[in-house]
């Protein structure tokens, strides 16, 4: 099912706030700094990244690498923005623009479970599309011809057929008092 226009804007939009408030919130996280330029270049190239993939389904496989890599370009566009001093690196979670692996770990599992939610999010989306749609059908679909509810009346009823009961215990009713006396 391929998404017009306005579903592919509302798509890519939620994945870019998705997308860079995890590498905004990872980035404070860590004790680094953004300024809002570099928050509005993150939107924005993630926008750009997300809008030609975003007319049809992407499952976790697919959504996984994208977010990972914009990640990356956003952790290495924020450590190039901010401008620091030998103390606020020390405070941070990498020096320049290699991470520790605290941080990559982090970063690796933030991903992976922002990745998941999002591919859970984009199934449950197209699934209430698909449902609406098939419900939207049947509304306009025109009906071919009037049943009635109860079938017609027949002049005498069919014929009832004996059937022998092949499970059926004969001995079934009260114990017979056996009298030894």
């Amino acid at each position: 099912m391929s998404a017009s226009v306005p579903f592919r804007l509302l798509r890519t939009s939620v994945f870019a706030v998705v997308c860079l408030a995890l590498g905004v919130g990872a980035h404070l996280f860590g004790g680094g700094t953004v300024s809002a330029n570099a928050m509005a270049g993150g939107l924005v190239a993630a926008f750009a990244v997300a809008y030609p993939l975003s007319g049809r389904e992407r499952a976790f496989g697919a959504i996984l690498p994208l977010l990972g890599g914009l990640q990356v370009v956003m952790h290495v566009a924020f450590s190039l923005a901010h401008v620091t001093s030998p103390v606020e690196v020390a405070g941070h979670g990498h020096s320049g623009l290699v991470p520790g692996l605290g941080m990559l770990v982090a970063h690796a599992w933030a991903t992976g479970l922002t990745a998941l939610w999002l591919a859970r999010g984009e199934a449950l989306f197209w699934a209430v599309l698909r449902r609406l749609a098939v419900r939207l059908l049947a509304l306009f679909r025109p009906v071919a011809s009037w049943t009635p509810f109860l079938p017609a009346c027949t002049a005498e009823p069919p014929a009832l057929r004996s059937a022998v009961l092949r499970h059926v215990v004969s001995r079934r009713g009260p114990p017979v008092f056996v009298d030894f006396g």
